[in-house]
Formats: C-alpha cells, sequence, structure tokens
C-alpha cells in the first residue's frame, strides 16, 4: 500500500541528496589538500574571525568525525572537525569562517535564525512523528490522523526552508570576512567559494527531499480520501 507510484518521489530526493553528498565530500577532499599562503588552521581563521567581529563570548572546540562542524548557540561554541581544525588547507578556513558566520548571526540575533530556533522542536518532533502518524491514518482509513501526521511533517519541511537563507548568509559573511582579513588571496578565495557552494548544495538537496515527501503524503492522502 505505501510502496506506490508515489513512491517514486522519495527516491529522486534520495538521489539529489546522495549526489550532493557526493559533490561537497570531493570538492572539499580536493581543497583539504591545498594549503594557503596565510599558513593558519581553521581554528585560528576562527579565532580571527570571531575576535575581528568583537565576539568573545563563543569558544572554539574540536569535535571527531567528517564534516561535523557547527555552531551550537545553547553553549555558544564552534565545533570544528578533525580535518578543519587544526589543519592549515584552503577548505578548513572555508568552513571555520562558515561556522563564525552562524556565530556572527546569533551575536546580532539574526531573524532566520531566530526563527529558525524557534520551530526547532516542532520540526524535530514533526521529522520523527509525522510519517508514522500519516501511515496509521492510510492503514486505519482515519483522514483527521493523517491530516495531523501532514501537518507535523510539514514542521520539518518547513525547518529545511529556512535553513536555507541562514546557510547561505552564513556563507556569505565568511567569504566576506576571509577577503576583508586577506586570509586567502585571489585564487584561493575562487577555492572557498567552491567549497561552500558544494555545502550549499547539501542544504538544498535536503529541501528538495523534504519538499518532495511532503508532495508524496499530500498524495496519498487525497487517495484515501477519495476511497472514503
Amino acid at each position: 500500500m505505501f510502496y506506490d507510484a508515489t513512491y517514486i518521489l522519495v527516491l529522486i530526493g534520495a538521489a539529489i541528496v546522495l549526489l550532493a553528498q557526493f559533490k561537497v565530500k570531493s570538492t572539499f577532499k580536493k581543497y583539504s589538500r591545498v594549503p594557503t599562503s596565510a599558513g593558519i588552521t581553521g581554528a585560528e581563521a576562527a579565532e580571527r574571525a570571531l575576535r575581528d567581529n568583537g565576539i568573545y563570548d563563543v569558544t572554539i572546540q574540536h569535535v571527531s568525525g567528517n564534516l561535523t562542524d557547527h555552531f551550537n548557540p545553547a553553549d555558544k561554541t564552534v565545533n570544528l572537525s578533525d580535518e578543519v581544525c587544526n589543519v592549515a588547507s584552503l577548505a578548513a578556513i572555508a568552513v571555520a569562517t562558515h561556522e563564525c558566520g552562524h556565530a556572527m548571526q546569533h551575536n546580532e540575533e539574526y531573524v532566520p535564525l531566530k526563527i529558525r530556533s524557534t520551530i526547532v522542536p516542532a520540526a524535530n518532533l514533526g521529522s520523527k512523528a509525522g510519517l508514522p502518524i500519516v501511515i496509521a491514518g492510510l492503514f486505519f482509513s482515519l483522514r483527521p490522523l493523517m491530516l495531523a501526521g501532514i501537518m507535523l511533517f510539514t514542521f520539518g519541511v518547513l525547518f529545511q526552508i529556512v535553513t536555507l537563507p541562514v546557510e547561505f548568509n552564513a556563507s556569505s559573511r565568511a567569504l566576506a570576512y576571509i577577503e576583508r582579513a586577506g586570509l586567502l588571496n585571489d585564487s584561493e578565495l575562487d577555492g572557498a567559494k567552491k567549497v561552500l557552494r558544494a555545502a550549499a548544495l547539501t542544504y538544498v538537496a535536503s529541501t528538495a527531499a523534504a519538499v518532495l515527501s511532503l508532495l508524496r503524503l499530500l498524495l496519498l492522502s487525497s487517495r484515501g480520501s477519495r476511497r472514503d
């Protein structure tokens, strides 16, 4: 019942996400091998970016893993992964300053970031419970239950949509700072743009996949309604 023609939408979404992940990994791997003229590590670039932007209450931490870099507003930390924190490469500087871009957003109370933070609880609930509730509604032919599941799932999709301007803005801030501070020369800056552009594709892909999944749920709900 659930593996019908509409499932192609889920498969298309999954393929888009896989392609984006391949792109970001290959691009990051390429530029993680490129040393920079500045010769500073990701952690050093992040430290300079924070201080030069008047941010003194955010600390830099090392986290294990690959591409696990993130800014945590709860404890005000910029978390840098193995291939970024203590590595002096073009990719490391691009990623580290991008995460500092999020710290700048938080410091300035950037509106899209505040909206995203506000809907996190509903988005987490919707991402986990939305689909099971829709399936239960289909199984028991309960349209109100299906609609409740779709509404919950929509919060997860909304989170993905709001994430796009947040990530694009963080990258813009990173590139502007890199150029202003002279961390990279012109040719190196072009490489940093490619790294951040590839990273942005993963968010676009995730959003597209979420929208396609939501479309599938709406189609299934409409079909169930016609049977009633």
